[in-house]
């Protein structure tokens, strides 16, 4: 539904900050949108979420949610259900969904049994799984957890003395996480570390991304100001457009809806690899879908009010 009245969307909650690692980038995040709504005269309310205050929004008045908690509680389906369960409407994927898309190792599985390209993995059960990757895939590798996002505790690892430490960081500071090992996708003449942004059914223009470093890490992403975008993406055409279509088939087939992002790595052949979703992408001034919706000629206000309107949903839709 489009509306022009921000009345329609009555008070609006930006909930960010959290409780999760990604605390920080969903402050910043939660603050730019909260900033652009009020530019548009939505009535905004900005809350740092904690378990307590999210289970009284609806006694607070509040009519529907802006979701900018990245990660753990707020990307994973915990926050959705207790939406749900208030009956306020708000942005992004349903309970399934997030809960599906936060763990990688679920959503690779399932991206394979519909013949989606993932590139090959291993979930590293024990350390010793490690090696058993390494020989599968050789050097190198990615390390990662199946449950974080901003590239928290990822490793590129390049010879058995990281393995490790890789093993470590990927279990996290509790050493009880998920680990999975992932063959490197190495790329060809565009480069290979790509993204597609998904608002309201449309896939926005692909982003090219030249990482300061050795990959897309925390850093690279919301630190430095050496790394490079590109968007138009400088791919053929033709090409740009099936790998639209195959992020919109990857976003689709776990049941979410609205707003998010797929990253994916392009080989030297022109093979998109998906890589993991994004179903509350940051929305800094380094974030990729702001960015991606410029390209396609939306401002940053104008892409945040796209993305509520999409709470204006049928209840019964809403809820899937």
């Amino acid at each position: 539904m489009r509306v022009t009245d921000p009345k329609v969307f009555g008070r609006v909650a930006v909930l960010m900050g959290g409780w999760s690692s990604e605390r920080q980038v969903s402050l910043w995040s939660g603050q730019g949108v909260a900033d652009a709504l009020r530019s548009r005269g939505v009535d905004v309310v900005a809350i740092d979420a904690t378990p307590d205050n999210v289970l009284q929004l609806k006694a607070q008045g509040i009519d529907r949610v802006f979701n900018v908690l990245h990660g753990t509680g707020g990307e994973d389906g915990t926050l959705q259900a207790v939406l749900e369960l208030q009956g306020i409407p708000y942005t992004g994927s349903g309970v399934l969904a997030s809960a599906l898309a936060m763990d990688k190792l679920r959503t690779k599985r399932l991206w394979s049994a519909e013949g989606l390209p993932t590139p090959d993995y291993l979930w590293a059960r024990s350390r010793a799984d490690l090696d058993e990757a390494v020989r599968r895939f050789g050097y190198p590798l990615i390390v990662k957890p199946s449950a974080e996002g901003s590239s928290v505790g990822v490793s590129k690892v390049k010879s058995a003395d990281q393995l490790d430490a890789a093993w470590q960081l990927a279990r996290g500071s509790r050493g009880d996480g998920v680990v999975i090992a992932e063959r490197f996708v190495a790329g060809g003449a565009y480069g290979h570390e790509f993204t597609c942004a998904i608002v309201d059914g449309e896939a926005l223009p692909l982003i090219r991304i030249e990482p300061d470093g050795e990959f897309y890490d925390y850093h690279a992403k919301y630190l430095s100001d050496a790394t490079c975008y590109h968007c138009p993406s400088g791919l053929d055409a033709t090409l740009e457009q099936k790998i639209q279509a195959i992020c919109l088939r990857a976003f689709e087939c776990v049941g979410a809806r609205g707003w998010g992002r797929v990253d994916f790595m392009l080989d030297a052949h022109g093979q998109a690899w998906l890589i993991e979703l994004n179903l509350v992408p940051g929305m800094t001034s380094h974030s990729l879908v702001p960015m991606a919706a410029a390209a396609r000629g939306m401002d940053y206000a104008s892409l945040c009010w796209a993305i509520l309107e999409t709470t204006l949903a049928p209840i019964a839709e809403h809820g899937r």
